[in-house]
């Protein structure tokens, strides 16, 4: 008799925190006669918008440009077409100007202050605003709270099927981590922990491999 084995367990923990950060974008869009012009309208426009954020406590590391781009717009001259001409070319594609188009993504750290801000972008000429989105500014945080919770409900686990096996928990010799977090609206962060302890046999059972697997 003597000897040692292992049982392989799972365990979960779960942490429940409210969202301390909301997310929204908007889109700003300048069209001029050239590109010179359409640039310095898009800039004034953003310009007003970022002394508004600025106005209400938004830092500006928090604002963040996710896209910018400048394009030319087209229009076609029409082409005198002689009615006897049995065909008639199209119209010629021409320059028509330029248009500028910038995206902003803002994150909002007093989330009480939202709406507020959502509607004061879209006041000083902002478009296409999302959705406000709401999360957790540091979930490494809570995800190790997860983690110590599962590694917990993992060991209790296996020291309650030790002691009805009659054996004894002596060490953690391996385990995987599933990092498939779940995030809605309260945030909850979700850790599985697939743990393998060694046990010190306290007499002689003897465990067929595969008969000791705990699953979840």
């Amino acid at each position: 008799y003597g000897g040692s084995t292992t049982i392989r367990v799972d365990g979960e923990g779960e942490i429940l925190a409210k969202p301390d950060i909301g997310n929204f974008t908007f889109s700003v869009q300048a069209k001029g006669v050239d590109a010179v012009v359409a640039q310095e309208d898009s800039a004034n426009a953003i310009n007003e918008i970022m002394e508004f954020l600025r106005s209400e406590g938004v830092e500006e590391v928090d604002v963040k440009t996710q896209n910018y781009s400048l394009y030319p717009s087209y229009r076609y001259e029409e082409r005198i077409c002689l009615t006897n001409n049995s065909f008639c070319p199209p119209g010629e594609r021409v320059i028509d100007g330029y248009e500028v188009s910038q995206s902003v993504s803002v994150k909002v750290r007093d989330i009480d202050s939202s709406g507020s801000l959502i509607a004061g972008v879209g006041e000083r000429g902002a478009t296409n605003i999302s959705s406000l989105n709401f999360t957790i500014d540091d979930p490494e945080v809570l995800e190790a709270e997860a983690r110590a919770k599962a590694i917990e409900n993992a060991r209790v686990k296996a020291e309650r099927l030790a002691k009805d096996l009659g054996l004894k928990v002596v060490k953690v010799v391996s385990f995987d981590e599933d990092g498939g977090g779940y995030y809605p609206s309260p945030y909850m962060a979700k850790t599985s922990m697939d743990m393998a302890f060694a046990e010190e046999a306290e007499f002689a059972p003897e465990l067929p491999v595969g008969e000791n697997t705990i699953s979840k």
